[in-house]
């Protein structure tokens, strides 16, 4: 039997954890600044991800990579300053985590003082562990991320599916339950089989969200602007645009322009 979390005055890891064990789905999508963070908490969503695809969408860069722990901080503090409902997480970006973790807790440390943000993500498994172990041990909450990890797009030196073949499946079945015992209160899993994802899902007690990986997960994520149709180049399989914002956008400030130059605006209503 499922149960409405809708109404809940607050989403927290334990509300997405009663939602797995009641069915209910998880509703996560991105957002970088505290506009959008107002829209998509008002409509409901349970949480948002301030992701390191800021990178792409707002800086402009070809992959995850450039951003920076600054430039995520100043993200995330946007976000959270728009939000009531939702629970608010952080990705740590790539550098600030990855074979040291002394500096994985001082970036998760400085995430969530400088930011209010709620819990912090990070990619990968076995390697990884042991910084997501010393993050909570410092009452911070880890989610984890696996399957197509972005961060590492230069060792897989490709977007494709991953998981597909029997070693690298059960890796990430390993994976995914050493994050589990290590204390991480939920995990991504990104482009890889729907069988697999189920599977996976199926045999973790904590919440499991899909990007790319099929319905049978505990919840879905997408990015907002590849959502709403303001990113026109990023077009995978799994991606359902609910708008063509660019095209709706780009009409409305022609329009402008025209009104601007034929002296259409401002009219005698529209000034002092």
């Amino acid at each position: 039997m499922s149960i409405h979390y809708q109404n809940v005055r607050k989403v927290t890891t334990h509300v997405l954890q009663e939602m797995k064990i009641h069915e209910e789905k998880i509703s996560m999508l991105t957002a970088y600044d505290y506009s959008m963070a107002r829209i998509l908490d008002n409509a409901g969503i349970d949480v948002i991800l301030v992701g390191d695809s800021a990178s792409n969408v707002m800086a402009g860069h070809e992959s995850t990579l450039p951003i920076t722990l600054e430039e995520m901080i100043y993200h995330a503090a946007s976000v959270v300053r728009g939000v009531k409902r939702a629970l608010v997480i952080v990705d740590l970006p790539f550098g600030t985590y990855q074979g040291n973790s002394k500096m994985a807790l001082s970036s998760a440390i400085r995430i969530m003082k400088e930011t209010g943000a709620h819990a912090i993500k990070m990619e990968g498994g076995e390697e990884v562990v042991e910084s997501a172990v010393r993050i909570l041990s410092a009452g911070i909450p880890v989610m984890g991320h696996l399957g197509l990890t972005p961060q590492s797009i230069h060792k897989f030196g490709t977007y494709v599916v991953r998981a597909k073949e029997e070693v690298e499946a059960t890796k990430l079945v390993e994976d995914a339950h050493l994050l589990e015992n290590a204390g991480c209160f939920g995990l991504v899993l990104e482009k890889i089989p729907a069988k697999l994802a189920a599977q996976v899902s199926e045999s973790l007690k904590i919440p499991v969200i899909g990007i790319g990986a099929g319905s049978k997960v505990d919840g879905q994520v997408l990015v907002l602007h590849d959502m709403l149709g303001i990113t026109q180049e990023f077009s995978p399989r799994f991606l359902r645009r609910y708008h063509n914002l660019f095209e709706e956008i780009k009409g409305a400030v022609k329009a402008y322009i025209q009104d601007v130059k034929t002296l259409e605006f401002p009219n005698e209503k529209e000034q002092y």
